[in-house]
């Protein structure tokens, strides 16, 4: 059973956001000058991992009658009736509450955006029906992981974090409009609003490109901040910023506007690399301090 909803989420696909939001939890310890608090570090991860169960069976519980439709998502859990809508609905429901519940035992500003944060991770499945902006409402929801962790450890706002979210909005909008190519026509014939639908291949390809442009100018300007406000920081953080840029550059060689069968190639496994390599990296770069 526990297989099952490890596929409902798809657990694995935790690999994008998790890493940084440990550069955010990192980032609050240097900017705090203070020790590893394995403890805070516990919680921001249990919400980061409440927060994406919430969201991702949310969204497979609103899709269940598109799904149904698309050939591509008809094997999924429920429209193949592995997993019962009510369950899933149930499953939602508590790891949202123990997102709020987390989120209280951090600090009262966490609990307090904490309702913020659900609205922007559940809301993301309702806009594909009315906007083809969908793709930066998922963007912003991964955008929250490095600046709510950040806040766990200080309890303020800082650029720094926020920078660095911009970054995952543009990078993570990019890497989706790539993902919605597979359904461009689907979701044209169905009324269903995404980038691919409204511009087509060549257009949504321009767009996602421009993104992925913006994502790496900023997460250089995170970089050299960091490594200016953390004077700690060494070549580490910038080797691991040069494979982030290298993957969301080499993911467009891999998508054509009519070849789509390294889609999920170029979804998962280049952005997995980019995401885990930067993440590991500033984590080691901190650690070596």
């Amino acid at each position: 059973m526990i297989q099952k909803y490890l596929s409902l989420i798809k657990f694995s696909h935790t690999i994008f956001a998790l890493p940084f939001a440990i550069v955010g939890y990192l980032s609050g310890i240097l900017y705090q000058n203070q020790g590893f608090d394995m403890m805070v570090f516990i919680k921001v991860v249990l919400c980061m991992v409440f927060a994406r169960n919430a969201a991702m069976a949310f969204n497979r519980f609103l899709d269940r009658d598109i799904d149904k439709l698309n050939p591509r998502t008809q094997a999924r859990e429920i429209p193949a009736g592995i997993i019962h809508e009510k369950n899933v609905l149930i499953f939602v429901i508590i790891n949202s509450l123990l997102f709020i519940a987390t989120s209280f035992s951090i600090n009262t500003l966490c609990f307090i955006l904490s309702p913020v944060a659900l609205g922007i991770i559940l809301g993301y499945s309702y806009t594909k029906r009315f906007t083809f902006y969908c793709h930066f409402i998922l963007g912003l929801g991964l955008a929250l992981a490095p600046v709510g962790a950040f806040l766990a450890i200080t309890g303020i706002f800082h650029y720094l974090p926020v920078l660095l979210g911009f970054s995952v909005l543009f990078w993570v909008a990019g890497f989706d409009i790539i993902y919605s190519l597979q359904d461009d026509n689907f979701d044209r014939n169905h009324n269903l609003q995404s980038i691919p639908a409204k511009l087509g291949r060549k257009g949504a390809l321009l767009v996602s490109r421009i993104l992925h442009l913006s994502s790496i100018i900023i997460i250089i300007l995170f970089t050299w901040y960091s490594s200016s406000l953390f004077t700690q920081l060494d070549y580490i953080l910038y080797i691991g910023t040069a494979v982030f840029i290298s993957m969301l550059v080499y993911q467009h060689s891999l998508v054509k506007e009519n070849d789509l069968r390294r889609v999920g190639v170029a979804f998962f496994t280049f952005n997995g690399i980019a995401s885990l390599t930067f993440g590991l990296l500033f984590t080691i770069d901190s650690l070596l301090l």
